[in-house]
């Protein structure tokens, strides 16, 4: 990827992937995940991949990059089949590099095996560690290979003879901790696997030619004209093949952990969660926010695009008028061209430019949805006021992020947190606005949670510092490249 927006990228967190598979013996696979892949670009802009099975062989194509980048009519011809999964990837075990690009497609005795994963398993050290002890070779410093390798050679008690593969697969879960939503491909199905705890999405969808498909999120569903069934639950296996889907639950599932970062920032907001649409729970933040950090102003504003919903929520509450006080330019983000230095000195100025017209002589609200390392919350401020707001003041649509996560989010120590090194008044005074607030917790969960299905509950570690699973020494001190030791920029070992 590109370094343009580095600062800007780092200053959100970010997640781990989007996975989708499909079994539709009626469909251009490989097409219909590269366009359910572009839908769900926003989870992992690093590389991408798509595999896809006939029934006797399977073909893989990845590579860095975008979507549209990666892909083109040509290799997707390649990719023939009934079947197929995909994989858009931000690295959070693993640097980005092609080897740690997914999906993993190797050949197993019982046909090919391909594995997308959306999260982290953070006992992956210690299942790392089983495997290389049994002689089983690895090729990437992804906890993803991991998982691969556990499906294609189980542990004593699996019989490697038979072709059983929810067995396989419940053996891993049984072994694994942590965040997992996986795509499974072999010769005649795809498997679609959530974790106990349920901490990253993934849903069901039906076609109308037949068939259906798999997907972090229900947007996805949408573009390739799939009909929303229902999401996957927390520690369920769904299995797609000729007969249709096929459901089963090795084991009951744990409290429920959904990630709460994916109502405040990481879903697309036409997507469905919990029988909630992201879009009128971020608009519930933005109007408890209003009630906890009144402000006086004329006008409201939101960085686009992902606080737009918690502003005009924001807006209704309060009275005050919501306007669009930033343009974004949406497709400067996807150029690999690195600016010169005076260019890479305008910062923001890169990606949003002021509408003064709307912003002249007014108290703004500015509304953003987290602010993680407080890098880019400044120069915004500053970007209105040269737009001529006689006042700014920022108002957040989550509580300050505090933790580190474990669970499949890239989202720095605690160190590298300004909202764990800084009081928030001295995030305002580092930001230059003239005040600051930050929605609580109890407002957050309370939007988050008043209209989510089945009493539902959410992991918001990274606002409280309580982890909803118990995470060893190691896992707390290592970074994502830990596994890496043995590998050189170029990829060969050392």
């Amino acid at each position: 990827m590109d370094h343009i927006f580095e600062d800007d990228r780092l200053d959100r967190p970010r997640e781990a992937c989007g996975v989708f598979g499909i079994y539709a013996p009626a469909t251009d696979v490989a097409r219909t995940t590269f366009f359910a892949l572009y839908a769900l670009q926003h989870r992992g802009q690093e590389s991408a991949g798509i595999a896809t099975s006939d029934g006797i062989s399977a073909a893989l194509h990845k590579d860095m990059g975008l979507v549209a980048q990666v892909f083109t009519e040509a290799n997707l011809t390649r990719l023939e089949g009934h079947l197929a999964i995909g994989q858009t990837r931000y690295s959070t075990t693993g640097s980005s590099h092609l080897r740690n690009a997914q999906p993993y497609l190797i050949e197993t005795m019982h046909g090919p095996l391909g594995v997308g994963h959306n999260g982290n398993l953070t006992n992956a050290p210690h299942l790392r560690q089983n495997l290389l002890a049994r002689g089983v070779g690895l090729t990437s410093s992804s906890d993803s290979e991991v998982i691969t390798q556990m499906l294609a050679a189980p542990a004593p008690g699996i019989d490697n003879g038979e072709a059983n593969w929810e067995a396989r697969i419940a053996a891993f879960m049984a072994e694994a901790e942590g965040a997992y939503s996986l795509v499974v491909l072999t010769r005649n199905s795809v498997f679609g696997v959530r974790d106990p705890r349920g901490f990253r999405p993934l849903c069901i969808g039906q076609l109308p030619e037949g068939g259906f498909v798999l997907a972090s999120e229900s947007c996805a569903l949408g573009t390739v004209g799939a009909r929303y069934v229902r999401e996957v639950e927390p520690g369920e296996i769904i299995r797609l093949d000729a007969a249709g889907y096929h459901s089963v639950r090795p084991a009951p599932p744990e409290p429920a952990a959904l990630c709460v970062f994916e109502y405040v920032y990481f879903a697309r907001p036409d997507s469905v969660l919990e029988g909630q649409t992201i879009h009128r729970v971020r608009q519930r933040l933005g109007e408890v926010l209003a009630a906890e950090a009144p402000a006086e102003a004329d006008v409201v504003v939101g960085v686009p695009d992902s606080a737009t919903p918690a502003a005009i929520g924001y807006a209704t509450a309060s009275g005050i008028p919501y306007t669009e006080g930033l343009t974004k330019n949406r497709y400067i983000g996807r150029t690999f061209i690195q600016p010169s230095d005076r260019l890479r000195r305008s910062g923001v100025h890169l990606k949003y430019n002021p509408l003064e017209a709307n912003l002249a002589g007014k108290r703004v609200v500015l509304i953003d949805d987290s602010i993680v390392r407080g890098t880019t919350a400044g120069p915004l401020v500053t970007l209105l006021r040269e737009g001529g707001a006689a006042a700014v003041h920022v108002r957040v649509s989550s509580p300050p992020v505090r933790h580190p996560c474990f669970m499949g989010i890239d989202m720095a120590d605690s160190e590298q947190l300004i909202g764990f090194v800084k009081s928030i008044d001295e995030i305002r005074e580092h930001i230059g606005a003239d005040s600051l607030a930050y929605l609580s917790q109890d407002g957050m969960m309370q939007a988050v949670e008043q209209e989510a299905a089945n009493g539902t509950r959410h992991c918001n570690a990274c606002f409280s510092g309580e982890y909803p699973i118990t995470l060893n020494t190691y896992w707390e001190d290592r970074d994502k490249l830990a596994f890496q030791s043995a590998w050189s920029e170029t990829g060969e070992a050392e």
